[in-house]
């Protein structure tokens, strides 16, 4: 457990089940803010989550829920996920994200020291602290191919997208930690320092590209589809 500037972070146990619907509510809200999908969770799977010991939660020593996070294994526990990080908006912005992705990236290596780990999203914040974690960008193929993680896209405003480019890419970024690798934690971290820019173009360039393809591939459904309801009115004459 760690305390810093009255918050607590620790890993959550089964006197925080009470705040399993404000943080569903919260991670809803965060998703239709942001337009891209955290996949959509029940309290009952987040109370589930601190039973099993596999969540972080962050509180204030006042009993004020803060940020959570929980974790999932997928593949026969082959790969884990740090899944569903959210804080309170009363708390961004201070630096709570990171402790709690510090945390629950521990307790991933604590429970699972042989799996790889990964992560999907569209926030440059979470990547800088993925890549201070060790993680690396990587395409859609070398993460999970269980069913299970992928259905739990279908939450996402973004699900078209995934699926138009047959769950090889998508709005995220994909990063993965993998335990055995031969990598220097310093030299990655070095080397998203130095390009972090360069990244946050990329990721916006290919969420653009993203987009137009799926708009212009729904343009040309929709004139395909007028074009053959114009035919058929023809042809019925």
């Amino acid at each position: 457990m760690e305390t810093q500037n009255n918050i607590i972070i620790k890993v959550a146990d089964s006197s925080d089940i009470l705040y399993a619907v404000i943080i569903t509510n919260e991670m809803e809200n965060s998703a239709k803010v942001r337009g891209t999908g955290i996949a959509k969770r029940s309290p009952a799977y987040i109370e589930k989550k601190i039973l099993e010991g596999k969540a972080v939660i962050a509180v204030t020593e006042e009993g004020t829920w803060v940020g959570f996070c929980y974790i999932e294994a997928w593949g026969h526990d082959q790969f884990v996920a740090n899944s569903g990080l959210i804080v309170s908006p009363a708390f961004r912005k201070s630096g709570v994200a990171k402790q709690i992705k510090k945390r629950i990236f521990a307790l991933s290596r604590e429970k699972y020291p042989d799996s790889k780990i990964f992560g999907l999203t569209t926030g440059l914040a979470v990547m800088k602290i993925n890549s201070e974690l060790g993680y690396e960008p990587v395409t859609y193929s070398e993460l999970t191919d269980d069913e299970d993680f992928w259905a739990g896209c279908k939450s996402c405003v973004n699900y078209d997208i995934l699926m138009s480019k047959e769950r090889k890419n998508c709005m995220c970024t994909a990063m993965l930690y993998e335990p055995k690798a031969d990598i220097k934690q310093e030299e990655i971290t070095d080397d998203f320092k130095q390009h972090s820019n360069l990244y946050e173009r990329f990721t916006r360039l290919k969420q653009f590209k993203l987009l137009q393809q799926l708009f212009t591939k729904k343009e040309k459904s929709s004139t395909e589809s007028q074009g053959k309801s114009l035919l058929s009115y023809f042809l019925n004459l």
